[in-house]
């Protein structure tokens, strides 16, 4: 019995943000020192590190939970099934539904209940929860499908990874030009096939040490506002090393449990968190069996879309299967590794056969 992936979805919202939206931003330190250099180093840094030109940001009547929902039509249209024979709804993101121009987050019912709510699903027996997990939220989730699967707790699941991440942001913080919006999503279930195919092997670290504040929430970098809301905080350095020194053995750990060779694969889908990152973790990946990078193995978003979270994976993953991406393609029987890092701190992957 094989667990596969038979359909996919995603849901790019429309309003573009290029990198020149942040040219008027007073940005501060995180002690509250103000930067003063142009604004346009500034932003051709960024830009130069993380490869982000511009990135997504979700329409003002929309929640998180309406991208997961269009996400999620979209993979119940391209697998072909009714979705009334859905065995469970997991959604993965950070923090809930978050109505434009407010702070507060609302995951009261869950993102899942809303979902399956939307797609007007009547079926009882489809469970429905949501996984908090950072950004590896989605690949998790997929985790977590593939063990209720094989603990024979139903045979179809549909796994979405969803954002709005732009209604945490300090606008006084250069690190929230990083974040994005954006929905992805998959249906995965239990195949007969005498060949070995779908989800091949898993892996999964957290680390909670000094690690487990890497990412957190605190006030604005800025020193003169009184405003107590708090934003997303991330120290930069520490996720960078962190991640170089600690996602490859993850990734090698995977692929070892699977019995395949590093020669057998086809794609790396990442999550787009950052360039410069995800190209020296690919490195380092290769460098475990002492091969040399392939030039396109990885295949990347992140330029136009940004950080989006838990909905980076799911979504390079869609436009992957859909030939949406130039120079990248996937045929029956390649193999692809799918892997993440994020708050927590916490690091996964999964091998997979097309």
């Amino acid at each position: 019995m094989n667990l596969e992936i038979t359909g996919t979805g995603s849901y790019i919202p429309e309003i573009k943000v290029p990198n020149s939206a942040f040219l008027k931003h007073s940005f501060f330190g995180p002690k509250g020192d103000a930067i003063d250099q142009d604004p346009q180093l500034t932003i051709d840094k960024f830009q130069e590190i993380t490869g982000i030109q511009e990135r997504r940001y979700a329409r003002a009547d929309q929640q998180t939970s309406d991208l997961g929902t269009i996400a999620a039509l979209r993979a119940i249209a391209d697998a072909g099934i009714d979705p009334e024979t859905l065995d469970g709804i997991i959604v993965a993101h950070n923090f809930g539904n978050i109505p434009h121009g407010k702070i507060q987050s609302d995951i009261l019912p869950s993102l899942a209940t809303r979902v399956k709510h939307d797609l007007k699903i009547e079926n009882p027996n489809c469970i429905a929860f949501d996984v908090l997990y950072g950004c590896p939220g989605w690949v998790q989730a997929m985790i977590l499908a593939y063990n209720y699967i094989k603990a024979q707790q139903g045979e179809r699941y549909l796994v979405i990874g969803a954002e709005t991440l732009s209604r945490k942001l300090d606008p006084h913080d250069r690190d929230s030009m990083i974040f994005a919006d954006g929905a992805g999503a998959a249906v995965v279930e239990a195949r007969k096939n005498n060949l070995k195919r779908g989800i091949l092997s898993t892996a999964s670290q957290t680390f909670t040490n000094e690690e487990a504040y890497y990412l957190s929430y605190d006030v604005s970098n800025d020193p003169n506002t009184e405003d107590p809301t708090r934003f997303i905080k991330m120290k930069g350095q520490k996720i960078f090393q962190f991640a170089l020194t600690h996602v490859p053995a993850a990734m090698k750990t995977c692929l070892d449990r699977s019995g395949l060779s590093i020669d057998q694969v086809k794609k790396v889908l990442i999550h787009q968190a950052n360039e410069k990152m995800d190209e020296a973790i690919i490195k380092r990946f290769f460098r475990l069996y002492k091969k040399e990078t392939p030039a396109d193995i990885m295949p990347m978003s992140i330029h136009l879309l940004g950080n989006s979270s838990v909905a980076t994976v799911p979504t390079l993953l869609d436009l992957l299967r859909k030939g949406e991406l130039e120079g990248h393609s996937l045929e029956e029987g390649d193999v692809i590794l799918l892997a993440s890092v994020g708050a927590g701190m916490s690091i996964n992957a999964i091998t997979y056969r097309v």
